[in-house]
């Protein structure tokens, strides 16, 4: 390591605070935060969080170094169990190193082209069934997102229809994902981190009751292909395994959903000349329902969803923390500080992406491919060994939704509403965007 190395450079009192409460789902603007860091004090900055030094790198080169992780210098455990370590421990992203290739090895077996399919034909008609009634009354489009995904995610996730339990396990799981960033971190009664510990318990024991009957008959869903999947190299998971996995497969995988969709409804209200543009590619697909092998078929939707996650990545933030001293852009990182990289700041970067804060999904058409210009420059679902397994699950899913309802509705925002974001943990409409879907 170079002898001339700089101290890093540091975030100030005021702009710490500021980040801090950006981080913790404040109504601070965590993009204009890490913004003006990045602008005054150049690709590195520290922050001191409490006992921790946080250290930001910005920018896709940065990405690359720390999703890669050739050099093997980060855990991407430790972080993730300060933050969410209580509440969704032994989940994939909360494993490193052999432990974390061998479970991902094992679930890659539900996330199979042949799985994919069977996820896919089965969509539809829950899609169908969700959406419906969505015309007429304004309602909350997050909250409609998320009840649906919900519901998807049961019955494909664990093969249940969770019917009157609808409502207890979205109370579950916004209690989890808030009491992972709860402040005070004590189990009393009343305190939001008693009700994500709660939540998670009525999540154990709803899907406990099931397991017998998933280790002894296989069926198509998640939770019994995971019951029976079996690596190349022949492990299988224990029950515990499924548990933990289960419990944070079905957060993931509704919560960013859920983000996505309301995030692209958003847009597509707010440009209709888009949304007319994906109605007429789904009117000539000519199909009710969207499956696995129709995916690539909607060249226009993958636009309008890539630019949506470019503008609203659900993760804004990707920590890890560094197992040993190591040198970046001048700078020696020391061991035990949480590095961060940003997607949200990174797809807003104009040396990248032009006009960063326009909606322009014609930027990865194959004639600008601005996401082409470097690897990681567009990192949504991460990167490395911790890139999100049911990226293609998501994709699946955002687009049979998609589909359906624009085949089904029409909408739009009004010219002076701009959707107020809360940007993490994840991100979402602070006033659940409402708006009205009128029958075409």
């Amino acid at each position: 390591m170079s002898a001339n190395l700089k101290e890093i450079p540091r975030i100030g009192l005021k702009a710490a605070i500021q980040a801090l409460l950006s981080q913790g789902g404040g109504r601070i603007n965590m993009l204009s935060t890490l913004q003006e860091a990045h602008q005054r004090l150049g690709p590195v900055a520290g922050q001191q969080a409490g006992p921790f030094l946080l250290v930001h790198l910005f920018g896709p080169d940065a990405n690359r170094f720390v999703l890669l992780d050739k050099d093997n210098l980060f855990s991407a455990r430790r972080p993730w169990m300060q933050i969410m370590g209580k509440i969704f421990p032994n989940g994939l992203l909360l494993r490193d190193g052999a432990e974390h290739k061998q479970h991902r090895k094992i679930m890659y077996e539900a996330f199979k082209r042949t799985p994919l399919h069977d996820y896919g034909g089965r969509m539809g008609p829950m899609i169908e069934a969700g959406i419906s009634e969505w015309g007429g009354a304004s309602r909350s489009a997050f909250a409609s997102y998320k009840k649906l995904t919900l519901t998807m995610a049961a019955a494909i996730f664990v093969g249940a229809e969770i019917g009157s339990d609808t409502g207890l396990m979205n109370k579950a799981f916004e209690d989890m994902v808030a009491a992972s960033m709860s402040r005070i971190r004590l189990r009393i009664p009343g305190l939001e981190f008693y009700r994500g510990l709660k939540g998670r318990e009525f999540m154990l024991d709803y899907l406990r009751r099931l397991m017998p009957a998933k280790r002894a008959t296989a069926t198509s869903d998640m939770f019994s292909r995971l019951c029976h999947a079996v690596s190349e190299d022949g492990d299988r998971f224990n029950d515990a395994d499924i548990l933990d996995h289960m419990v944070f497969l079905m957060m993931a995988a509704h919560d960013t959903t859920t983000s996505s969709l309301t995030s692209m409804t958003y847009e597509l209200g707010r440009h209709p000349e888009w949304q007319e543009r994906v109605r007429a590619e789904s009117q000539a697909l000519g199909k009710p329902y969207v499956e696995f092998e129709d995916v690539e078929r909607l060249p226009t939707l993958t636009l309008v969803m890539k630019e949506t996650l470019r503008r609203y990545p659900p993760l804004p933030v990707i920590p890890r923390i560094a197992t040993r001293d190591f040198e970046w852009e001048g700078c020696r990182i020391p061991e035990g500080a949480m590095v961060v990289v940003s997607p949200i700041h990174t797809h807003h970067m104009p040396e990248w992406w032009p006009e960063p804060l326009r909606f322009d999904p014609e930027r990865f058409s194959p004639a600008r491919a601005e996401d082409e210009k470097h690897t990681h420059s567009w990192v949504p679902f991460g990167g490395g060994h911790h890139l999100c397994l049911g990226f293609k699950f998501a994709e699946l899913q955002i687009k049979a939704v998609m589909h359906q309802l624009v085949s089904r509705y029409r909408w739009t925002i009004p010219a002076e509403y701009r959707m107020p974001v809360q940007q993490a943990p994840i991100s979402k409409p602070l006033d659940g965007l409402p708006l009205r879907f009128d029958r075409l």
